[in-house]
């Protein structure tokens, strides 16, 4: 008899998912991770000074909080102190010039103020967000739901015959937008396309990807609709209670175990060997897990063709973080953004378009697109009374450095701490522009480069958090690799799960979710 009916190797939010629905249903489950901590992504610490818990990387659950895998196991995170934490507030654009738009969670409220600065842009995002509303059961059966299956071949055909076939050509059409073109036919406000521009980069695209548009549409939606909440006591609790579901199931979560090679006989997966040698058996391995990991360290010789599409898969731009400990609150010169989640710092499409194709070029940006949370606004738990925290994100850091866009950093191909701390003092003088007496108010900072977070998460690829090119041919039914069906791997019983497959990055479980459920779950 195996040790486990499952393994599932990784702990980021798939393979926690994954494990506590299997537990769920009674299934013997370990989970394996690699790492001194449960979560992957999911990570809370006090890096910059005593009493401040900053997100290192993670750190905004909309995605989960909408998710079929909340649905499922919300309540019982909830007994194990999962908690959201919420503002009416949950995204803003600043531009260089000072002005601001900020976005509300009431429809109507959004539509006035867009309709202020241009009329008929207001009516714009009406229509743009209802028609999400109006198609979210097909359109997040495609997003979220398992792609090669007979209900979604049924729900084609539904659609097929309900708007005809061309009709159903012209949505799929129209779905495969770029954000500029969407914006740019959209809406007349220069802030109204600033603030929506900068979201693209979150799903791993460019304002000029295919199907950009249609993403931008579902994120405006899901931010009007359920907002940006955060974790109380930092997203590292949300992990500690998936940890605390799975071991009350009767799972077992097993940290700063390095899984070397999965064991494969006659073709099928029945266990795991350790970099320490340790054997574990199992009627299924699931890993949440890099390409490389899985087909190149863990499978090796049994890779089969997959070794050729590993060849040619593509991972995207690099992340890098800044957080701040403030002494003091935070005085942003523009009002009405003290309680505003988070906050991009472009100037437009333009911009966006910009800072990512030279980070795609492996440049640093000369302007980085900049998204600033404040998530002690949200939870005041996250540091001592009368002070902040700021959580920052630029989705436009190259993995591979080939120089500098300003030609003010000197640069070497891999980032080092010089080259870390030089990029982070633009990205403050750009944000120190905005708030006053913000120099002052420095109490310390951290920075994490892609190096760094490769580092911390073997996982991130050169930076990458998004397990790969989200580009149009390395996702949906071609997520991670063309040839790929679902979330099977070419070997019997041995599933691949996480951001590199489908549905794709985030914090939503969708894959985890879609595996457990073919398990039995």
């Amino acid at each position: 008899m195996a040790d486990f009916d499952h393994i599932v190797v990784g702990s980021g939010i798939n393979g926690l998912v994954c494990a506590a629905l299997l537990a769920g249903k009674g299934k013997r489950v370990a989970v394996l991770e690699r790492s001194d901590r449960a979560g992957g992504c999911m990570r809370t610490e006090e890096i910059t000074a005593p009493g401040f818990h900053h997100d290192v990387m993670a750190a905004t659950f909309v995605l989960f909080l909408t998710s079929p895998a909340h649905e499922a196991l919300g309540a019982d995170l909830a007994r194990h102190g999962l908690e959201f934490c919420h503002t009416p507030n949950p995204t803003a654009v600043l531009r260089p010039d000072g002005s601001a738009l900020v976005l509300t969670t009431d429809r109507a409220a959004n539509v006035a103020a867009f309709n202020a600065l241009s009329p008929g842009d207001g009516e714009r995002h009406a229509s743009d967000v209802g028609a999400v509303e109006a198609d979210a059961p097909f359109l997040f059966a495609l997003l979220g739901g398992k792609l090669w299956s007979w209900p979604v071949a049924k729900l084609l055909t539904q659609q097929a015959w309900k708007r005809g076939a061309r009709g159903l050509a012209a949505w799929f059409g129209e779905a495969l937008t770029p954000a500029r073109a969407w914006l740019e036919a959209s809406y007349a406000s220069p802030d109204v396309q600033a603030l929506w521009a900068p979201w693209v980069l979150h799903t791993g695209l460019t304002t000029e990807a295919a199907y950009g548009g249609q993403m931008g549409k579902v994120i405006a939606f899901a931010l009007e609709a359920a907002g940006a909440p955060v974790i109380k006591g930092g997203s590292g609790q949300a992990a500690a209670a998936f940890v605390g579901l799975i071991e009350e199931r009767g799972g077992v979560v097993r940290t700063g175990v390095d899984v070397a090679r999965i064991v494969i006989d006659n073709d099928r997966a029945t266990g795991v060997v350790t970099a320490e040698d340790e054997t574990i058996t199992a009627e299924s391995v699931i890993c949440s897990v890099a390409p490389g990991q899985l087909y190149d360290r863990f499978l090796g010789q049994h890779a089969g063709p997959r070794k050729e599409s590993l060849r040619k898969f593509r991972h995207g731009r690099g992340n890098f973080q800044l957080h701040y400990a403030l002494d003091g609150p935070i005085r942003w010169k523009q009002d009405g953004l003290d309680d505003v989640a988070l906050i991009h710092l472009a100037d437009g499409i333009d911009s966006v378009s910009k800072s990512s194709n030279e980070a795609e070029r492996g440049m640093l940006p000369e302007t980085p697109t900049i998204c600033v949370g404040q998530p002690h606004r949200l939870d005041p738990t996250r540091c001592p009374d009368g002070k902040s925290i700021l959580w920052l994100q630029i989705p436009d850091a190259p993995r591979i450095l080939k120089g500098d866009a300003a030609g003010e950093i000197s640069t070497r191909e891999t980032w080092d701490e010089a080259t870390r701390e030089a990029f982070a003092d633009r990205i403050e003088a750009i944000l120190a522009q905005h708030i006053d007496g913000f120099a002052e108010s420095v109490l310390a900072r951290r920075a994490y480069s892609p190096a760094d977070l490769e580092a911390l998460n073997i996982n991130l690829v050169g930076g990458d958090p998004y397990g790969g090119s989200c580009n149009l041919d390395q996702f949906f039914l071609w997520r991670p690799f063309s040839g790929s069906v679902n979330h099977g791997t070419g070997v019997k019983n041995l599933f691949h799960i996480g951001a590199s497959t489908h549905p794709g990055p985030g914090l939503g479980g969708g894959s985890g979710y879609l595996v457990a459920k073919e398990l039995g779950a």
